[in-house]
């Protein structure tokens, strides 16, 4: 059975931050879709493309030299998508005390070597957090569903 989760952890750099001192948000999203990737290429056993991500909101800033973990866990499977729950915390390296800083929900597509969907294992969640995290990600899929058909009705 392929691993359900990746946890990527490194310091936050200087060339990381934005002009106000803090790591770049468009950094951190990088990190999402890089451990994503990891997370949901490591489950299929595909080459996959990131389709959407929802729910992002950041909470917190994270400063040079904290120590930064992404966790990719895949929450939710479809036929041939994978619906990853990202968490991203940050704190001290000496204390290793991690604190939110944000999370959202990333959905990938499985592609085989000539571009076309192929089918995903089946992630059968089996306790009652993963069960709440499989629910919230697939309402996140609705809503990123919603809002694409929202764009194109009201398209001229």
């Amino acid at each position: 059975m392929p691993s359900s989760n990746v946890v990527f952890r490194f310091l936050a750099e200087p060339t990381d931050v934005n002009f106000g001192g803090k790591v770049h948000g468009g950094v951190v999203m990088k990190w999402i879709d890089q451990a994503g990737y990891a997370c949901a290429a490591g489950w299929s056993g595909h080459y996959c493309v990131t389709v959407s991500v929802a729910g992002v909101k950041f909470r917190r800033p994270i400063l040079v030299g904290q120590i930064v973990e992404v966790e990719a866990k895949i929450a939710h499977t479809g036929k041939t998508s994978m619906q990853i729950f990202i968490q991203v915390r940050c704190g001290d390296p000496k204390t290793r005390n991690l604190v939110e800083t944000n999370h959202c929900v990333i959905s990938f597509v499985a592609m085989d070597e000539t571009g076309y969907p192929v089918a995903v294992p089946e992630y059968i969640a089996v306790s009652n957090e993963d069960k709440k995290l499989e629910n919230y990600a697939i309402k996140m899929k609705e809503i990123a569903i919603e809002t694409e058909t929202l764009l194109h009705k009201s398209e001229p």
